[in-house]
């Protein structure tokens, strides 16, 4: 039976550890990234690149708790982003070097846009997204 306890603050730290890992990877500073723990969980990235159909647009890799991660075109905020490719695969939360990797073959063209979006199962409560995300918690010393 899963903890009583809020699991929120966990989840925060977990999601904001795992932004910093990813971002490392993929070459984004801090101020470049941002999340929220709201009714969905929810990961950005500004990226550097232009994305060749699109070159006059900015690209951005997102994550979320029901579909994973996500490279897109920004587009006018009353529009929904253009999407170039979804990550896909077995795992909500996938080695940072992994999710670094999509973004190169995404952007070298070694992938194509599969309109597929994927749906990960419910990964069960916040409590158990908070202990997938737990290795990522970097504690202050």
């Amino acid at each position: 039976m899963n903890s009583p306890t809020d699991s929120t603050p966990a989840l925060r730290q977990g999601l904001a550890g795992y932004l910093r890992a990813v971002a490392v990877e993929v070459g984004v500073p801090p101020e470049g990234t941002s999340f929220e723990v709201s009714d969905t969980a929810t990961v950005y990235l500004a990226l550097a690149g232009r994305w060749h159909e699109r070159a006059d647009q900015d690209l951005m890799l997102v994550w979320s708790e029901r579909h994973g991660w996500v490279l897109a075109v920004e587009t006018d905020p009353t529009e929904n982003a253009l999407v170039v490719d979804y990550l896909g695969g077995d795992d909500l939360v996938p080695e940072p070097k992994e999710v670094a990797q999509f973004v190169v073959d995404v952007m070298a063209g070694r992938r194509r846009h599969r309109g597929d979006r994927p749906v990960f199962p419910i990964v069960g409560t916040r409590h158990d997204l908070a202990d997938r995300l737990a290795d990522y918690v970097v504690w202050d010393e």
